[in-house]
């Protein structure tokens, strides 16, 4: 059942829609893209950030211009005994922030590499009302400027087309920047579905959802139907490693078997349990990601973490193998 939001939501742009289908979907995409208070949006998170706040405050903060938004990133760094000279950098979702990565950070960081957790614009400690694809690839570029090269990208959620979209230079207007690996975490792997998803929300005719999904060609240089994996990561065939839970409630697991569909340089890694957004930070998924990334290593002689048989063996599948090659 629509709750009452959803309701005033969809009247209103029935009226805007009944005056110009096309100003319907300009003004889709503008409340679509406009992000949301920083502020905690429940207890959940309010006792979430009081947990992370110590740890955030030990990082180093460089913030970072990009057009309409200075954009936060925060530096977590190995004891310099420790340090194997290998970066990270790690992208959170939507209505998210880096306080919500520091476990992905500290096992990293324990691993030998300097963890760069940058806050997407409008969220966290960064500046900014607007946040879309193309700006958070110009966000993820002025962390690269900034802090790289890096060896990996970790995206979670909204983080993973981000990253992937960064590292295929899918945005015309920025330059390509491919790390030696990629993770991505609970991620869509069709923008497509999100719009329509949004639209559906808006209660928009067939005539403004076109106005809707047009907007993305303005900002991004390409039409939305490039920006779903099969079309934006054909090429990309750095080694990726695609982690989700089957009882993922807000990004169906299906998406996590269309990005592994992509070939056998993707493992599927199935973290049953954790939905969509403890995954994050559980130990098991973070062991995970560190281990994935020091196979590759920053000079051939990183020696990987290696994660117990009873949790390693029944989650993590080839993308070359079986039903993970079928697409949603």
């Amino acid at each position: 059942m629509a709750s009452l939001l959803e309701k005033i939501t969809r009247a209103g742009f029935r009226i805007a829609d009944a005056v110009s289908p096309e100003k319907a979907g300009e003004l889709a995409f503008r409340l679509f893209t406009r992000t949301r208070s920083t502020k905690p949006q429940s207890e959940k998170e309010r006792i979430a950030l009081d947990k992370a706040r110590v740890r955030m405050a030990e990082a180093e903060i460089v913030r970072l211009m990009i057009p309409g938004s200075v954009v936060a990133t925060h530096v977590f760094r190995p004891p310099v005994t420790d340090d194997n000279g290998g970066r990270v950098l790690i992208v959170h979702g939507y209505r998210s922030r880096s306080d919500h990565m520091v476990a992905m950070a500290d096992t990293l960081v324990a691993a030998g590499f300097t963890a760069v957790c940058l806050d997407l614009p409008g969220h966290g400690a960064s500046t900014g009302r607007v946040l879309h694809l193309p700006k958070a690839v110009e966000a993820i570029d002025a962390a690269w400027r900034q802090h790289g090269p890096f060896d990996a990208f970790v995206g979670h959620s909204f983080g993973g087309p981000s990253v992937l979209a960064a590292a295929a230079g899918a945005i015309l207007h920025v330059p390509r920047r491919q790390p030696k690996r990629i993770v991505t975490i609970a991620a869509p792997s069709d923008m497509g579905d999100v719009f329509r998803w949004a639209g559906k929300y808006f209660g928009l005719s067939p005539a403004a959802q076109r106005s809707f999904e047009s907007q993305v060609m303005r900002v991004a240089g390409r039409p939305l139907s490039e920006f779903r994996v099969d079309r934006l990561a054909h090429d990309l065939s750095v080694p990726m490693l695609v982690i989700h839970a089957e009882d993922d409630k807000e990004v169906a697991f299906e998406n996590a078997r269309t990005i592994a569909a992509l070939g056998s340089h993707v493992e599927l890694f199935r973290a049953n349990g954790y939905g969509h957004r403890r995954i994050v930070s559980v130990p098991p998924v973070t062991a995970a990601v560190a281990d994935f990334v020091s196979r590759a290593g920053t000079g051939g002689d990183i020696v990987g973490l290696r994660l117990p048989a009873s949790v390693q063996s029944p989650m993590v599948d080839s993308g070359a193998r079986g039903d993970t090659r079928r697409l949603a």
